[in-house]
């Protein structure tokens, strides 16, 4: 394989949010990440209906359009965050399992790299969180963000 100059950092990166603080910090290193090295950014955001919801059909309504809400906000504080940092930015709104889904648009996308914030569920500790199952993968470098 031969090195070519400039070619030698990420040019895809995938970096997954929920809202939560610390991957709403996870998007801002991506962002600042994405722009050093001038690479595509690509912010998912995993959104799914609760299970409980799906028992009580009078809930459906109320619960779809919190979710799309809750897409249309995270969309917004996503280019909102793209003007600010000047990077190229694309938000990619999904539904299903967060590892899954990150998974499938990283492979897709051919991701270089995958940020993802720490996971603050006690659990998470014994079970294993979404980052250590993206590292697990050995599929991409994975970056965690406290």
């Amino acid at each position: 394989m031969q090195f070519e100059l400039g070619t030698d950092g990420p040019k895809v990166i995938v970096v997954g949010v929920d809202g939560s603080d610390t991957s709403m910090r996870a998007g801002a290193y991506a962002a600042g990440l994405a722009r050093r090295q001038r690479a595509r950014l690509v912010v998912v955001f995993v959104t799914g209906a609760p299970a409980a919801s799906r028992l009580v059909a009078e809930a459906a309504g109320a619960v779809e359009q919190a979710i799309n809400e809750s897409i249309e906000d995270m969309r917004r504080q996503v280019h909102e965050g793209a003007l600010h940092t000047g990077a190229q930015i694309e938000f990619v709104p999904t539904r299903g399992d967060p590892y899954n889904e990150l998974v499938r648009v990283a492979t897709e996308l051919r991701a270089d790299a995958v940020v993802v914030g720490a996971s603050r569920r006690f659990g998470h500790r014994f079970v294993g969180s979404l980052a250590v199952r993206l590292v697990k993968a050995g599929r991409w470098p994975v970056t965690v963000v406290p």
